[in-house]
């Protein structure tokens, strides 16, 4: 158990999930279907994304203005610091969010999922630099273009306003996570998060939790040392609390993972 457990998670330090976009377009070229508009009405996120809020005849005015994006794996997408262009809608794939420290160290303080927007805030300058983890796409708004749509669809700044509300909230619970939890806490806490991301078919949170993040990613997330991750997943899993999959989770003991997380 204990050498399997070594295995797979020396695994999670370089390797990541990857969906089937093995061949993504390079940064700022547009997937093959560009020029086209996306079917909204078809999307699979749709129902994840603030254009839920949208009617059919204004999700078809969204959608002229989505730009189709496909990004490779570890490709930059946006730029802290850097004037802020674009507003995007991830539909594929997951999106390190991060801050380069002074010392020159990176700083991991969030992802997003299918159905998170990056650049949210719609800010004159991009607030965090943003990297695929593994192949990714998503719809690209102008930054310019889509303020201007929300002016004239109060249902969608409403929704992007509740999403940017829930951003905050998850922030402030990370500081604590960092400040004020054991390892095995922080661990609990981070996996729990992942967790209200899988969601079975009949709505109810999945017992098998995915890790499409390379282990690097969730030690600087939770602030832990790579080698504090590996063995806090290994105490875990001894504890029967957990199971370690390929690239996953099996939580088995749902009331100790909820303790540790709250």
């Amino acid at each position: 158990m204990t050498e399997d457990t070594s295995n797979v998670l020396g695994e999670m330090k370089e390797r990541s999930f990857m969906d089937p976009l093995q061949h993504a377009a390079p940064y700022h070229r547009a997937c093959p279907r560009a020029g086209v508009s996306p079917d909204c009405e078809a999307c699979a996120v749709r129902s994840l994304s603030v254009c839920a809020a949208l009617a059919p005849d204004e999700l078809s005015e969204l959608g002229r203005l989505a730009q189709p994006r496909c990004f490779r794996p570890r490709q930059t997408i946006a730029i802290e610091g850097e004037a802020s262009t674009a507003v995007h809608n991830i539909t594929g794939g997951v999106v390190r969010l991060y801050r380069m420290l002074d010392d020159g160290r990176r700083q991991v303080v969030g992802f997003l999922f299918p159905g998170d927007v990056l650049g949210i805030e719609m800010t004159p300058q991009v607030q965090l630099s943003a990297e695929a983890i593994g192949a990714a796409t998503a719809c690209r708004f102008d930054a310019a273009g889509f303020a201007r749509l929300t002016t004239r669809k109060p249902r969608l700044l409403a929704k992007l306003h509740e999403r940017a509300r829930h951003e905050l909230m998850v922030a402030h619970d990370h500081v604590v996570a960092l400040g004020r939890r054991t390892a095995e806490e922080r661990i609990g806490w981070f996996l729990a998060r992942l967790r209200g991301r899988c969601m079975t078919e009949n709505g109810h949170p999945s017992v098998v939790i995915e890790l499409p993040m390379p282990r690097q990613d969730i030690a600087d997330y939770v602030g832990l040392t790579i080698e504090t991750v590996s063995r806090t997943f290994t105490r875990l899993a001894r504890e029967r609390v957990i199971a370690i999959e390929p690239h996953a989770i099996r939580i088995l003991d749902a009331h100790r993972m909820e303790q540790l997380a709250t």
